[in-house]
């Protein structure tokens, strides 16, 4: 008898915590207000968490929030009639009314790589800025496993020699699978402050299925003086071997001090965002019998470094390409239509003419691209393909 009350106490419990969470609300995300904008209710309280969620310029034009495909917009009107999104590709999105507030809100699946400016419009004026947005299907390799071993990462601080007054953070990522009896492969990323947070766990999957090797990996913040001065652009926009140099005489030998590497080139890969990118590149072509792959993702192969004569910049590569003999290096370039144009010049066009001098010289190359921006959303949505194809034939 007591265990039949027990039951039913312990059941009403469930039924009452299942109700309270069923009339409590959820929080926001472009899916659950696609649902909401659908269903019946309190829409004054829809309006209120709105303005939360998309902040202080809900009434001015708050940006889109997006969830993979999946965007929002919303905006308070007071007084309009109609208010639309509108794109950079002149197409016309119309939010709908919430209820009888002065609220308005769309959710869209949007295709995979879309990529546009847009702002909005209040009965046919625009209200708030030109804004990028970008969406992409999300890499799988880029959640975390429960099953999959993971691998460490550690981080560490250096004063370089080379890049004399400068010191930068640094993290080192040994795999799961790694054994100091096989020397492992190893790749470098540069701006490693940012690159060190997402690339593990890519790594981590990659490694587990066999689809790339055991790879060892270092992330290289750039370095910063004592007054807080960058050496950003000084390390990654100049066209010479002391990055690489920097590289060989300094972090792969205090890498070598903690794990046991390859050393044949086609076992060591260099990887880099924007000038990070032809920085990684600089690497790879100043020393191919050390460096034969390179990764870059909307990288500035244009004017920053023009050095004393004002025209030494990394817009000089595809020529240099042209004229030298093929350097065995095998490069994965990623970048968007709606990249930087600017006085140093337009990155999309810069891209294109690697491109064309690579294929002209036949080199091993692949080119990705889409209609992004200057960011790392298109390059991390791929990131385990590109690892895939410059990793193929290494195990």
């Amino acid at each position: 008898m007591t265990s039949n009350i027990t039951s039913v106490r312990f059941s009403s419990c469930l039924l009452l915590i299942l109700l309270v969470c069923s009339a409590m609300p959820q929080s926001l995300s472009p899916k659950t207000l696609r649902s909401e904008l659908k269903a019946r209710g309190d829409k004054a309280g829809l309006v209120d968490r709105l303005a939360k969620w998309f902040g202080k310029d809900f009434s001015t034009g708050a940006d889109s929030k997006a969830d993979g495909l999946d965007v929002a917009w919303a905006i308070d009107a007071p007084g309009a009639k109609k208010v639309a999104v509108v794109t950079d590709d002149e197409q016309s999105f119309s939010l709908k009314r919430i209820g009888s507030t002065n609220a308005f809100a769309l959710v869209l699946e949007l295709p995979d790589s879309s990529g546009f400016l847009w702002h909005f419009e209040v009965d046919g004026k625009q209200v708030g800025p030109d804004r990028p947005l970008e969406v992409y299907r999300p890499d799988p390799y880029s959640v975390s496993n429960p099953d999959v071993p993971k691998g460490v990462v550690t981080q560490l601080k250096w004063s370089s020699q080379i890049y004399a007054g400068t010191e930068r953070d640094w993290w080192i990522y040994v795999p799961a699978q790694y054994s100091a009896e096989k020397p492992a492969c190893l790749m470098v990323f540069q701006d490693g402050q940012w690159s060190h947070g997402y690339s593990p766990v890519v790594l981590d999957n990659l490694i587990a299925k066999g689809e790339m090797p055991v790879t060892v990996a270092i992330f290289i913040a750039p370095g910063t003086f004592a007054d807080g001065k960058s050496n950003r652009s000084r390390e990654y926009d100049t066209l010479s071997d002391t990055y690489v140099r920097f590289l060989l005489e300094e972090m792969i030998p205090e890498t070598q001090k903690k794990v046991n590497l390859r050393e044949d080139a086609a076992s060591w890969a260099i990887a880099g965002i924007s000038s990070g990118g032809i920085c990684a590149f600089t690497a790879a072509w100043q020393r191919p019998d050390k460096f034969s792959k390179v990764l870059s993702w909307v990288g500035s192969f244009s004017n920053i470094a023009g050095g004393e004569s004002g025209i030494a910049g990394g817009h000089n590569y595809p020529a240099l390409i042209r004229r030298n003999d093929p350097k065995p290096i095998r490069v994965f370039l990623q970048d968007g239509t709606h990249d930087v144009d600017n006085q140093f010049g337009n990155w999309w066009l810069c891209n294109l003419s690697m491109e064309s001098a690579f294929k002209f010289k036949k080199y091993d190359y692949k080119f990705v691209g889409a209609k992004g921006f200057h960011s790392d959303k298109h390059g991390r949505a791929i990131f385990s393909d590109s690892l895939k194809w410059l990793w193929r034939d290494v195990r």
